[in-house]
């Protein structure tokens, strides 16, 4: 997958009604300077959530216009508004770059969309930092997700980036060494669609895991589901979600 040259955003509270914003200058965006074009809360930034937006504008709102008096309150603005920054980073995945700006230390950090941390450098990770084009594919002897130039992975590495759930991660683990179980028995009793009810409620239990992938991921990443390997022509799909919508 070629990713487009991402756009680039910087999160600051400045005291108005959004705290995003864009260089003046797309040439000059390791200069903060650049950073004086706002971006309305309500622009394309892919669909974020009322609850989101409503959280940046309200956070922005809230510094004092000659800025803060008191420590204690400037941590708190400053953690808040980190939390705020990784959430919307993950809400736009990689076609964003965003850029957080810390009046704590009077720094800006570079907020990873897949991983939370804060980097010096833009592309830390690389490019792309993380699958962003994810597969779920039941195979015998093989993890249950997938991308391209990732290679096959479990849903709980780290490097995947991928932050779901314990109770999913749990579902994609069992529904894989199902699926081995039901290959081993079919290889050992060798009778004609023995197992075909076993293998038509694993393709449906994935068809469901996929969803609930793409669900916990949200917009930022696609998910296929490519049903199972070894359940015969009925188990093999091709359906795709982004967040919760099917495309």
């Amino acid at each position: 997958m070629t990713l487009e040259a991402p756009r680039h955003l910087l999160v600051q509270a400045r005291g108005e009604p959004s705290p995003l914003y864009e260089a003046e200058d797309p040439w000059a965006v390791e200069d903060l300077g650049a950073y004086t074009r706002d971006v309305p809360l309500d622009d394309d930034l892919s669909a974020l959530p009322a609850e989101l937006a409503d959280a940046l504008r309200s956070w922005s709102l809230s510094r004092p216009p000659g800025g803060f008096t008191s420590r204690a309150d400037l941590r708190g603005h400053v953690k808040q508004g980190l939390a705020l920054a990784q959430r919307l980073a993950r809400q736009l995945g990689p076609s964003w770059s965003v850029r957080y700006w810390d009046e704590g230390l009077g720094t800006a950090k570079w907020v990873c969309w897949g991983c939370d941390r804060l980097h010096w450098e833009r592309d830390s990770h690389g490019t792309p930092p993380h699958p962003v084009d994810i597969t779920v594919e039941g195979e015998y002897q093989v993890a249950p997700l997938r991308s391209d130039g990732f290679g096959d992975f479990v849903p709980d590495d780290p490097a995947a980036a991928l932050a779901l759930s314990d109770g999913l991660v749990a579902d994609l683990y069992t529904w894989a060494k199902s699926i081995d179980a039901t290959v081993n028995l079919d290889l050992r009793d060798r009778v004609d669609g023995k197992y075909d009810g076993e293998w038509e409620r694993l393709f449906h239990e994935g068809a469901e895991l996929a969803r609930r992938v793409a669900h916990e991921l949200g917009p930022a990443r696609k998910v296929t589901y490519k049903g199972v390997a070894h359940g015969g022509l009925a188990a093999l799909t091709s359906v795709t979600w982004q967040g919760d919508q099917r495309v």
